[in-house]
């Protein structure tokens, strides 16, 4: 599916990141990649990757989770009796929306455990986070210090030529090639966040391959549309 339009052109450090998946590095990930393409080196049995929403780090997680085969865990999940579980199969744990422990004296004092169970036996906890651990209104001074000793690395939300080339990328993932113009009419009026780049493109992909048309600007427009009045009732209903 070939668009006649401009062909939008971007040189943005794509590698496979850790040879298990596609990444595209920016500035604003650099950082995380490096430290995540560095373990098992780490100076801490904990590494904190934090940021805004949308800003990849679940895709990270899934990239070091591929290598290190971590147990993928959120807070609920955490109890005492769990500890020795987590840690058995791999020594590898990634705790997702972490920052959600702080403030709950008993998920704090199982996290202090798992923390304190990692050092021990060489084992690692990626954990993901919305802010850094400096932010978190921790109860327990032990995990606190831990943490705050711990390495911790942002990511920032992507930037417009990293959202640009994710969206060709995706584009030519499913071998489809599109103009600039429909990329940067997408830029303006969709969700920026990698997440919603990908739905974006698998629900035009799908649209396209049923109306056999191509995807140009208006057709874009016309599945956006109806997507979103076939989300409103959806979202109306209690």
């Amino acid at each position: 599916m070939v668009a006649e339009n401009k062909q939008l052109s971007l040189d943005l450090g794509h590698r496979s990141a850790m040879g298990e998946a596609d990444f595209l590095v920016a500035p604003g990930n650099a950082d995380a990649v490096a430290w995540l393409d560095a373990w098992p080196d780490w100076p801490a049995p904990a590494l904190v990757l934090f940021g805004p929403p949308g800003s990849g780090k679940s895709h990270l997680a899934q990239i070091w989770r591929a290598r290190s085969r971590a147990v993928l865990v959120e807070p609920d999940d955490l109890h005492l009796d769990s500890v020795p579980d987590l840690l058995r199969p791999m020594r590898t744990v990634v705790l997702d929306r972490a920052h959600e422990v702080a403030g709950d004296p008993a998920r704090e004092r199982v996290l202090f455990h798992l923390y304190n169970a990692a050092k021990e036996i060489g084992g690692s906890l990626l954990l993901l986070a919305d802010n850094a651990p400096v932010n978190w209104v921790l109860r327990l001074p032990d995990l606190r210090s831990r943490l705050l000793a711990a390495p911790a690395v942002g990511m920032a939300a992507p930037d417009d030529a990293l959202l640009m080339a994710v969206l060709v990328k995706l584009f030519a993932d499913r071998q489809i090639r599109v103009g600039e113009d429909v990329i940067r009419w997408l830029m303006t009026r969709t969700e920026r966040s990698f997440a919603n780049a990908r739905r974006v493109v698998e629900a035009l992909d799908r649209a396209a391959l049923e109306a056999k048309k191509p995807i140009t600007v208006p057709f874009c427009k016309a599945v956006l549309e109806q997507d979103a009045e076939e989300a409103e009732p959806a979202a109306g209903q209690p």
